[in-house]
């Protein structure tokens, strides 16, 4: 009888799907399929000549995690104006209703089957993901947190027998959830800050102690938002929710994968104090935030990982990176057998228990990551070896928050050390150089009489009008005397030439596909941006840390309205990777870079 149930059909429609593009170069396409809905399943058929084929996937309802319409694209067709995307643990499925009764419909009937789901998103992506980017939020991962608020989550959230052990510290107060979530952002503290004060009245209410390491910062152009700063550490925006009187106040974990174990502040505006809902968590800010680790890799391909680890080449060699299921970690790890020259690369997902608790082997669990990986850096627990030695990704690049703001490109010279000569070229030598004592930057140095002023201005200003995580990040020029400097991004594996003639035969096809995959990158937003470069090569490619592949040296660089640029006879050239009509006609276009990539 209950398997019947199960299986019963609850909907059933023929409705267009978009592909997954689990791969990165897996084509995007539409194709209809029929949808079934059941108490376990979604599961979509092909569907021709009136009858059900094949059945072409499945979703498990309790993996499902948000269920949400979605914003338009630009000029989207008149059989997509009606998309709602599924999110699940695996993945991520956009799919178009024909008419909005229908897209209603659906909604309605998945979000009551996904009711009581572990794991629900509080935050979700209100933008398509495409070409490699949400366009809400401009975030490149998949995986990466929600940046809207989803407002379904409150009725469909049921809270785990912990929650209702620990109750709600203010059971008669509504939450009202605002609009929408920007993004976390990371600025310098105004002068309108905040100290949270000792309140014994609210000790004794709510039987916690404010915190008082924490600045609180309104912000002038959003009053629903504040920024929070523990002192000595970083700052996040986050929103301030209005209820009875009161402002509460979300502390956002920087962590994604605690973003469903928010803790919340109360601010009395009565009283200019502040106590707090819940008790504090018991792992550290320090513990929470893997950037702090060598071994955390961020958002890094298996592919990527495998590379990495066998060029470090060392038994135990490891790597902790985010998982292509979305809000997961996995462990990277290498090992080496006597007569295996290669190697080999496991990979290890990081589960959690009932409890919440992270594992890798079952019977070792962990509040943390950096416990966990603690722990398997003396004891391999069944794994192919222990953690030995991690891999680091990192560089000290110059973060956001440290470049210089807009307009403003002119650098102190006395600030930046050379440390090394990297190349030498046509105009002049680039230099590694320690910018403000602590950040690698490349310096390209200008020989006097090598180019003109204006030459040098252009490249400067082109560098400035581009920006792209495939393209070398600028950062500003010493102009005022010779040598001349170009400030750029210090990328640590040099050109993508010297890079395949030492590594090349140990790459896979997977990982050489993917380093062209970010030279198509780069290259499309040069072109969207009417930009053509003309000395595409694989000289003037740069292999980065986590070898994802970065376009340089915007020399030869033009911007042009018609995508068609007209050189000066006798204008020098490369030869080598030229199309037949630069040659002919002095001619370049985004085609002829399509030529010389190819």
């Amino acid at each position: 009888m209950d398997d019947n149930m199960d299986t019963k059909s609850i909907l059933e429609e023929l409705l267009l799907k978009r592909s997954q593009q689990k791969k990165k170069m897996s084509p995007n396409n539409y194709k209809e399929r029929l949808f079934v809905l059941t108490k376990t399943n979604l599961s979509y058929y092909e569907y021709d000549k009136m009858k059900r084929g094949s059945r072409k996937g499945s979703i498990e309802i309790k993996k499902i995690r948000c269920v949400e319409k979605v914003n338009l694209e630009e000029q989207t067709p008149v059989e997509r104006q009606y998309p709602f995307q599924i999110v699940y643990k695996d993945g991520l499925l956009y799919v178009y209703a024909s008419n909005e009764d229908s897209r209603s419909q659906w909604l309605k009937a998945l979000q009551k089957e996904i009711r009581g789901n572990p794991h629900l998103l509080i935050k979700y992506h209100s933008g398509f993901f495409v070409d490699g980017k949400f366009l809400c939020c401009q975030q490149s991962c998949k995986a990466a947190p929600g940046c809207t608020l989803w407002e379904a989550y409150a009725d469909l959230h049921i809270a785990s027998n912990e929650e209702k052990n620990r109750g709600p510290a203010f059971p008669d107060r509504v939450l009202k959830i605002p609009r929408a979530v920007p993004i976390l952002r990371m600025d310098a503290p105004s002068s309108s800050t905040t100290l949270p004060q000792y309140d014994s009245d609210s000790k004794k209410s709510y039987g916690s102690q404010p915190n008082i390491n924490m600045r609180y910062i309104p912000q002038e152009d959003c009053p629903d938002w504040w920024q929070v700063r523990k002192l000595k550490s970083k700052c996040l925006t986050v929103p301030m929710i209005q209820s009875h009187g009161h402002m509460e106040l979300e502390r956002i974990s920087e962590d994604i994968g605690c973003s469903n174990q928010m803790e919340r502040n109360i601010v009395n505006h009565s009283t200019s104090k502040i106590s707090w809902g819940f008790p504090e968590s018991s792992s550290s800010e320090e513990e929470d935030n893997l950037d702090d680790y060598d071994w955390f890799a961020g958002n890094i391909s298996r592919s990527q990982s495998e590379q990495l680890l066998r060029q470090k080449g060392k038994e135990g060699a490891f790597m902790v990176r985010n998982s292509s299921q979305v809000g997961m970690y996995t462990v990277s790890l290498f090992s080496k057998a006597v007569n295996d020259k290669k190697g080999t690369v496991k990979h290890y997902h990081v589960h959690t228990n009932a409890k919440n608790k992270l594992y890798l082997a079952e019977n070792y669990c962990f509040d943390s990551i950096p416990k966990l990986i603690h722990y398997h850096q003396h004891n391999s627990a069944g794994m192919i070896t222990r953690l030995r030695h991690p891999v680091s990704t990192k560089t000290n690049k110059v973060p956001v928050s440290v470049s210089l703001g807009s307009g403003i490109w002119e650098l102190r010279r006395e600030e930046i050390a050379l440390l090394k000569e990297l190349g030498r070229g046509q105009f002049g030598v680039v230099q590694l150089g320690k910018w403000k004592g602590q950040y690698d930057v490349a310096v390209k140095m200008i020989k006097e009489g090598s180019m003109s002023e204006d030459e040098f201005f252009q490249e400067a200003q082109t560098m400035m009008k581009l920006s792209h995580p495939k393209l070398v990040k600028f950062y500003g020029v010493c102009s005022e005397k010779y040598p001349i400097y170009i400030v750029t991004e210090y990328i640590t594996n040099g050109c993508l030439l010297n890079y395949l003639k030492g590594h090349g035969k140990g790459l896979e096809p997977s990982q050489l596909l993917e380093m062209c995959y970010d030279v198509c990158e780069g290259m499309a937003f040069l072109e969207s941006q009417q930009f053509i470069h003309r000395d595409l090569a694989a000289r003037n490619c740069l292999v980065d840390s986590n070898l994802s592949v970065k376009v340089s040296d915007f020399g030869m660089t033009r911007y042009v309205l018609d995508d068609q640029y007209v050189s000066s006879v006798g204008t020098k050239f490369p030869v080598k990777w030229s199309a037949p009509e630069v040659f002919h006609y002095f001619k370049y276009s985004s085609k002829s870079d399509v030529w010389a990539f190819e």
